[in-house]
């Protein structure tokens, strides 16, 4: 039953698809019968926005497409639309036959105008006419006519948030920040062209969206604008004036603040000229920074700077001064008369215009504006012109006086550096003794020949003539009188062979301020007189040291030697005595005497002349043989305690104990004991620690050398001499070793010793002295060497004369130097551009005058060694 049932269902279906394919069928055939005009796309209304492309294609639906003919498209207006003409320019609509048989009708871009209706027409086998038609809407579609996405307000003003959008029909428009609404309140205004944002503050920074839609289209566009506030800049650092040196590099810097950060520029305000372009110059936008290479005068002028940024324009004025460096132009060396006013003019120049000021060559002070307080005759005037930047400098001295003799350094200054030049003040002044007033008179005996020496002093120089008992001694023609030099300075060479021209000369000296005279004195020189006194003042068994007073002496005259002649009284016999000889300034002292023994003495001085006559004659025995004097130490105390002073050791473990050879009073010393003991002061009173006391002898030094002592520790040493007799009296010094370890370590190996090291020295020194002595032995004949030479060749005569003074030897003292007198001084009056080129005072040629001999004194005859004979103490 069921599959009967399921048959009968299957043929019900077979039977209504049947049905259905011939109803479909016949339909097809009734429709291919009527031809017809049919337009893509089918909808009859094209709803299309204004700005887009449109293709409609209208084909035909006939039977036979052979019988279609004027097949066209009519616009809005019923006006046939043409074929695309052949070129390149579209018209905004038109034909063109496509594939198919159809017609397209092409818009490249649709306005609102051609909104309407479109027809499409054929004829079919020239009996029928065939039409349809399709409507086309437009509509503007939403557009963001003026919205950039990113936009710049002002801090601190209203602006506008730009979003205007074209749309038809109209959008309605609303506002977003960072995804959430905006609302219209005090600070948000919602306009018809933009978002109002009031008083614009940093914090309104963001993202900011316009939404705009269109209800009847149900379009929705959104635009994101990125909102940052901008700040206008502001000129925060750029001085009123600026200055810069010429010649030398120079940088300023105009800081200017903004957002986003300004650009910076610079421009020269007379040429208005963007100094970045210009040579010697760089600017720096970014930090404002104008550098110059060289600074030039041209550089001189106003200069604005501009701070630029999106915000906005600043300016700021500022004025560039160059500072000329000072040059002193003018300085003229000047000469002027003693007692009458001296100017000396300095002119500068430079901007601004230079202080001008002087010092003295030597000092450091300048002299000041006006009348010096520790001068009054001295004043400083000065005059500044500004406009042209010069100065003048002008130091007056009234009353002047030979001090104001010298170099005078104009200093120029100002902002820029400063300038110095020297120039020189010449006081001329009369003849002028003063400085030989003090002299000794000149020496001769024996007929010597005597040099008496002139010197003037005086600007200009002076001439000299030379007068003797009121005559001139030019004009005398005395072959004993001899004249070299007429000025500044003279010699009168005097040979006196009989007592009348021991006597006094006038030197009389003249220039174009006047004269001078100065009275020298030619004496005749003899031996001193018998010596005032010789006083014993200490002895021992083998030496005596003795007091000498010496004879008056005339002035230029001076005891050269004190000689002693000694012998035992029991020899009548005063030839065979000894003799001994001392300069006045060494110790008296007469040694290697015998014990217990009395013996005379007489004494003599000596001077140029020779010896005097011996006088003082006394007699003095010597004491008895005894223990030796007491040693001296060779140390300088350093630290001073309250009681006596004490030697300070460098080391803090061992001392080096130094000491002189005493007198051994008739016995040689044959050793020295030392005894050195630690110890503390303790209420003034000194205790030794007698257990740790040393006690060593030495023998053959006079050095010892104390070891394993403590550190910051007090030693009193204690040194006796000891001879056949015995110990002398003790010699005590107190020593303080230093705290802590010594830096310098003692080596344990064997070294010298400190006799042995001054030694070596006193060797060294003795073999390039006698190497020097040698070498001026051969080359220039002096030296030690050359006067054993001379004296080997002595006569026998000479040869008595000394024996006859005994085996002593006689300390010999070459004569004074002549006094030296100071140069004449020529002055100059040119300009001078620096000390270098300032004309030194003139010095006298050594060829043109008298040169000082070189005298030697054998004990009888002077030698001199340049040839020439001269006098004792000449003035020059």
């Amino acid at each position: 039953m069921g599959q009967l049932q399921r048959q009968r269902v299957a043929r019900l279906a077979t039977l209504l698809y049947v049905m259905l394919c011939s109803c479909l069928t016949i339909e097809l055939c009734s429709a291919q019968q009527e031809p017809r005009l049919q337009i893509y796309p089918t909808q009859e209304v094209q709803r299309k926005p204004v700005g887009k492309s449109l293709i409609l294609t209208c084909r035909p639906n006939v039977p036979d497409q052979a019988l279609v003919t004027d097949l066209q498209w009519k616009d809005n207006m019923n006006n046939t639309i043409l074929p695309k003409p052949t070129g390149r320019n579209h018209p905004p609509m038109y034909t063109e036959t496509l594939p198919g048989e159809s017609l397209g009708l092409m818009i490249t871009a649709l306005t609102s105008e051609m909104g309407g209706k479109y027809y499409c027409t054929a004829s079919y086998a020239n009996t029928e006419i065939l039409q349809t038609s399709v409507t086309i809407k437009t509509y503007v579609a939403i557009t963001w006519t003026n919205a950039p996405e990113n936009q710049f307000p002002i801090l601190g003003s209203d602006y506008v948030v730009k979003c205007e959008v074209k749309a038809d029909p109209n959008p309605t428009i609303d506002w977003l920040r960072n995804g959430d609404p905006i609302r219209t309140d005090a600070k948000y205004v919602v306009q018809t062209h933009g978002l109002l944002i009031r008083n614009v503050a940093e914090t309104d920074d963001g993202i900011y969206t316009c939404r705009a839609a269109v209800i009847e289209t149900g379009e929705l566009l959104e635009r994101t604008i990125r909102v940052e506030v901008y700040i206008a800049p502001v000129i925060t650092h750029l001085p009123a004036q600026l200055e810069a040196v010429e010649g030398k590099p120079f940088a300023a810097n105009c800081t200017a603040i903004g957002k986003p950060v300004p650009e910076i520029s610079w421009i020269k305000q007379s040429v208005q000229l963007n100094v970045a372009t210009a040579d010697r110059f760089t600017v720096n936008a970014q930090t404002g920074l104008m550098t110059i290479s060289s600074v030039t005068q041209e550089d001189y002028d106003t200069y604005t700077c501009i701070a630029r940024n999106g915000a906005g324009v600043v300016d700021q004025k500022t004025k560039l001064n160059v500072l000329v460096r000072p040059s002193i132009y003018e300085l003229y060396n000047v000469t002027g008369v003693s007692g009458k006013e001296i100017a000396i003019t300095c002119r500068s120049k430079g901007r601004p215009a230079p202080a001008i000021s002087f010092r003295r060559w030597g000092t450091e002070q300048q002299y000041t504006p006006g009348i010096q307080m520790d001068d009054e005759r001295i004043t400083l005037e000065q005059y500044f012109d500004d406009e042209r930047g010069e100065s003048t400098g002008t130091l007056r001295i009234a009353r002047s006086q030979r001090t104001d003799d010298g170099l005078y350094q104009c200093i120029a200054s100002n902002k820029g550096d400063t300038a110095y030049k020297t120039g020189h003040i010449a006081v001329e002044f009369p003849p002028d003794f003063s400085h030989m007033k003090e002299l000794p008179p000149v020496f001769s005996w024996e007929q010597r020949i005597a040099n008496l020496s002139c010197l003037a002093m005086g600007i200009p120089n002076a001439t000299i003539e030379w007068r003797w008992n009121g005559r001139n001694i030019k004009d005398m023609y005395d072959t004993n009188l001899k004249i070299e030099g007429t000025g500044p300075r003279s010699d009168l060479i005097v040979h006196p062979v009989t007592r009348q021209y021991y006597s006094a000369y006038k030197c009389i000296a003249t220039n174009i301020h006047g004269t001078a005279e100065h009275d020298m004195q030619l004496k005749e020189a003899r031996v001193p007189d018998f010596v005032a006194a010789a006083v014993p003042r200490q002895l021992t068994a083998t030496t005596i040291t003795f007091d000498i007073r010496g004879p008056p002496t005339e002035l230029g005259l001076p005891i050269l030697a004190y000689s002693v002649q000694y012998k035992e009284v029991n020899n009548p016999d005063w030839s065979t005595a000894l003799n001994r000889s001392w300069s006045p300034d060494s110790p008296y002292i007469v040694e290697g005497l015998r014990p217990q023994t009395m013996y005379s003495f007489r004494f003599a001085a000596r001077n140029q002349v020779g010896l005097g006559n011996w006088g003082v004659n006394q007699q003095q025995s010597t004491p008895r043989r005894s223990a030796p004097e007491e040693p001296k130490p060779l140390h300088r105390p350093e630290q001073n305690d309250k009681e006596e002073p004490v030697v300070v050791s460098p080391y803090s473990d061992h001392f080096e104990l130094r000491w002189g050879v005493p007198a051994d009073n008739g016995e040689p010393i044959d050793r020295y004991q030392i005894k050195y003991c630690p110890g503390v002061k303790m209420a003034g009173t000194w205790h030794e620690l007698e257990d740790r006391c040393n006690t060593v002898e030495v023998v053959e030094t006079t050095s010892y050398q104390m070891t394993d002592l403590s550190g910051n520790t007090y030693y009193r040493i204690e040194l006796k001499a000891h001879n056949a007799i015995g110990y002398s009296s003790p010699a005590s010094i107190i020593m303080k070793t230093t705290r802590g370890n010594d830096v310098i370590q003692v080596a344990e190996r064997q070294v010298l010793s400190s006799a042995a090291i001054v030694g070596i020295a006193v060797g060294g020194v003795l073999l390039l002295l006698f190497i020097v002595d040698l070498l001026c032995c051969i080359t220039v004949h002096m030296g030690v060497m050359a006067a054993m030479c001379r004296k080997a060749k002595r006569s026998p005569s000479e040869i008595d004369d000394e024996a006859k003074l005994g085996s002593g030897q006689l300390v010999k003292e070459p004569p004074p130097s002549p006094l030296p007198l100071p140069p004449p001084v020529k002055l100059g009056g040119s300009p001078v551009t620096s000390p270098l080129d300032e004309k030194e005072p003139l010095r006298t040629p050594t060829g043109s005058l008298k040169q000082n001999s070189t005298i030697e004194f054998d004990g009888r005859f002077v030698h001199s060694r340049s040839g020439e004979i001269i006098g004792k103490n000449s003035a020059v």
